[in-house]
């Protein structure tokens, strides 16, 4: 429920608050420490207003400033001025561009419609994390308090010359000014005979200083600060230096008053000997700031001074320009919604270039999914297209192909196509996502810098294995799959091995780059019994595709107790050659040391990225096809490709002209192929032993 009403620049929002407010205190004690000869009170108020920042976003002010602009006045109109300025106020508001790698997948249909939620927890989890420190402080400060109020109802009034009522407890705690409308002052009781006159009387002019000053009603401030902002470790450290400079500037007041100043300091060392200092910073006391130090400057009467006319420039410069700016930013227009505005009023008319933005949507299945696309031209006219899956593995994944015609957008993946229609104010996509037996409605909208989702970071890309490393699985975690899912779906991290809804037949299968016919002996649950894998491997770097089979093979072995032997048999197979026309294959421009994409997505559509021929052999023989298919194009490289076919299953209830031909004709037509079916001797693994897992 709260996931559905956060808004993703709402995470962005809160960043960037966090940080002005975090420069804003680092000015504050830049401008404390060019102030320290100054009076207390300067600085006192330089660190009250970096408390107050915290509550006042600059956001806000830009808002103002937007308010007041005038209907005439023309709003920036430099989408690269703009954009800087942006940038420089708010650092955390772009999204953070993925690597554009790709996770390999041996889907079935529906693999990524149905990927697991993962960060879809991450608004609650934070959400909980600060009330529960939010209602901690309140709780403490609540306790603090009702026990003060206790003393203050037990407490007798007192006749003692000064401006404030004076009450006495019993308890041994220190002089305070407890409350903030109706101040009082309560006193130990014994203290009028702990404490020679003198020192009483320097001891209430100091709380005295207190209630004049309000500093009860700014530190209550300071602490609905802190409660707001626990987590920032700068409004703890606002809250030392506000007690320590409250405390230094009420000494200073003291002594200007004609207190001597040893007595002064004498009276103060004698509260901090007899009694405990109040731990609510809302109620000002005597003690609270260092000790040693504090009675050596009262000793030593430091001389403080008055702010020259330099320093009365200089804090009128930062005061004014921390309030300026921002409306500025407002009166300008300059906002994240105008910088795309300005680039898609500026944008060419070819409707490749106008199609070419980051577009974003959710698909609403058993869960939603939010998936975002960025196209981008290449030579001028033609389109490259990268996917995300926000709430799926980390990465982007490249598109096969992507066209836009008049006003239709096509996008091939390797496990499913997209077709959407550009509306007429060119800023949303209606269209079908087909993945698995049913389509579905999914619709984009252009995002802009406002509104964009933030992608999440890949993990960082790891130094390949050694070649001559022989890893094993470190710890790997085995449960059964929910008949819910669909798969199975691989997902290979750089240093972790994932696979949900996957039968110990098919997890063999890519152990050993088997088709399932070249397995024999198995007992009926070893397809039916399916299983979700976790798997941390040894050693450093990561792993090629043949040492996660390795790691997989040492798993089934261990876990599952797998004894087999090998026969050689006669079996039925497929040859994949190249067909007399030649191929139609597209080289890929990927990465030829990632990992290659391959994929299953509505029944008759497969795709591949980054393949080689034994790569789609492999993939055909284990989704497509009832045997082995066996690579004999001598065709070198990687490729991207994609391939549509009518099922046999279901060509009696196609009668569609345009339906595409049956798998043999699409690979000739499609890819320039061919599949020959013949005979050859194949290594058979012939299972003597296996046992459901063991536990983890």
């Amino acid at each position: 429920m709260f996931t559905e009403l956060w808004k993703e620049s709402w995470s962005a929002a809160i960043v960037n608050h966090l940080w002005q407010s975090t420069l804003v205190m680092l000015v504050a004690w830049l401008l404390t420490l060019l102030l320290k000869r100054n009076q207390a009170r300067t600085r006192y108020w330089i660190w009250m207003t970096a408390s107050l920042k915290l509550l006042v976003p600059f956001s806000l002010l830009a808002a103002i400033g937007d308010w007041l602009r005038p209907a005439s006045m023309s709003p920036i109109g430099s989408p690269q001025l703009a954009s800087a300025m942006v940038k420089m106020a708010h650092p955390f508001l772009q999204s953070p561009q993925s690597s554009e790698s790709f996770t390999t997948a041996f889907a079935e249909p529906a693999t990524v419609a149905s990927a697991p939620h993962h960060g879809s927890l991450l608004p609650e989890i934070f959400v909980v994390l600060w009330l529960c420190g939010f209602l901690f402080l309140l709780l403490r400060w609540s306790r603090d308090w009702w026990a003060i109020r206790s003393m203050l109802r037990s407490a007798s009034r007192m006749p003692l010359p000064i401006d404030v009522p004076v009450f006495s407890t019993s308890r041994m705690i220190e002089p305070g000014i407890v409350g903030i409308i109706r101040p009082v002052l309560l006193l130990p009781e014994k203290i009028v005979d702990r404490l020679p006159a003198p020192q009483l009387r320097s001891i209430l002019a100091h709380e005295n200083c207190h209630v004049l000053r309000r500093d009860n009603l700014t530190a209550a401030i300071h602490m609905a600060v802190e409660a707001i902002f626990w987590f920032h470790p700068g409004v703890w450290w606002i809250e030392r230096r506000l007690i320590e400079e409250r405390e230094r500037a009420c000494d200073e007041a003291v002594l200007q008053l004609g207190n001597e100043a040893e007595v002064y300091a004498e009276s103060i060392l004698n509260v901090c000997k007899f009694y405990t200092e109040s731990t609510l910073a809302c109620i000002s006391g005597v003690t609270g700031s260092e000790l040693k130090q504090r009675i050596l400057r009262i000793m030593t009467n430091q001389v403080t001074l008055k702010l020259d006319l330099s320093r009365k420039l200089l804090l009128s410069t930062v005061g004014i320009a921390a309030i300026s700016v921002p409306m500025v930013f407002g009166l300008l227009h300059i906002t994240e919604g105008r910088v795309a505005e300005v680039r898609a009023q500026s944008a060419p008319a070819n409707p490749a270039k106008n199609i070419a933005a980051t577009w974003q949507g959710t698909l609403h299945t058993d869960r939603d999914l939010r998936f975002v696309v960025k196209i981008t031209t290449v030579d001028d006219a033609m389109l490259r297209a990268i996917f995300y899956n926000i709430d799926g593995p980390t990465g982007g994944i490249p598109a096969i192909s992507a066209t836009f015609k008049g006003s239709l957008l096509k996008i091939d993946l390797p496990f499913a196509t997209y077709e959407g229609t550009l509306g007429a104010d060119g800023n949303s996509i209606t269209g079908m996502w087909r993945q698995g037996q049913n389509p579905l409605p999914l619709n984009f909208a252009r995002a802009t810098l406002e509104t964009e989702w933030t992608i999440p970071q890949p993990p960082r890309r790891l130094a390949p294995m050694a070649a001559d490393a022989n890893p094993t699985f470190e710890v790997a975690t085995i449960k059964p799959g929910s008949p819910d899912e669909h798969g199975p779906r691989f997902w290979f991290d750089p240093h972790r091995f994932s696979v949900t809804h996957i039968s110990l037949s098919q997890l063999i299968q890519f152990a050993y780059g088997l088709q399932r016919r070249e397995i024999a002996g198995a007992p009926d649950w070893f397809s039916s019994e399916t299983y979700d894998i976790s798997a941390v491997p040894d050693g450093e770097g990561e792993p090629s595709i043949k040492q996660w089979q390795l790691m997989v093979r040492k798993l089934v072995a261990d876990r599952f107790q797998l004894k087999f032997h090998y026969e050689k048999r006669e079996l039925s197979v497929y040859a994949l050659t190249v067909a007399k026309t030649g191929p139609k294959l597209t080289r890929s421009q990927g990465d030829p040391s990632q990992l290659p994409g391959l994929g299953f997505g509505p029944p008759g559509n497969m795709g591949a990225t980054n393949a080689t021929m034994a790569d789609v052999a492999g993939a055909m023989q284990q989704g497509a096809l009832d045997r082995p298919v066996v690579d004999q194009t001598e065709l070198a490289g990687r490729f991207d490709l994609r391939l549509r076919w009518t099922p046999e299953e279901m060509h009696s209830a196609t009668e569609s002209s345009d339906a595409p031909p049956d798998l043999f004709t699409a690979i000739q037509e499609q890819l320039g192929l061919k599949l020959v079916s013949t005979k050859a001797p194949v290594d058979v693994i012939v299972i003597d032993r296996v046992e459901r897992p063991s536990a983890n």
